[in-house]
């Protein structure tokens, strides 16, 4: 599956009753929701002696790619262009690849 078929069809499941500032709004606290999901499992490994699912994080992961397309859409951008543009960020931000030094020294106003 191609990243912008995606995101039609996931889109098919959006709420269409929501305002465009709805749809934004739900996108952006689903994602906060799902990272928080995903943080819960990792916290209950580290502090509580759960064994770390990695089926459920792939499943929260999927959940947050659905709250990254609602969006995505809401702001008018396919997924494809959004993941062009952090690729390219990241080329000029670590031309050679991540470096603890670039990264520790970043220039103010760098994204």
């Amino acid at each position: 599956m191609q990243i912008n078929e995606y995101q039609q069809l996931a889109m098919r499941t959006s709420n269409k009753l929501l305002t465009p500032t709805g749809h934004l709004e739900n996108g952006i606290l689903g994602i906060a929701g799902e990272g928080g999901e995903v943080a819960d499992l990792v916290k209950k490994h580290l502090f509580q002696g759960h064994p770390l699912d990695y089926q459920h994080i792939a499943k929260e992961l999927g959940d947050i790619c659905w709250y990254v397309a609602e969006t995505a859409t809401a702001i008018g951008y396919d997924l494809e262009h959004i993941m062009r543009m952090n690729i390219d960020k990241l080329k000029a931000r670590y031309p050679e690849g991540f470096e603890t030094e670039r990264s520790l020294n970043r220039q103010k106003g760098d994204i």
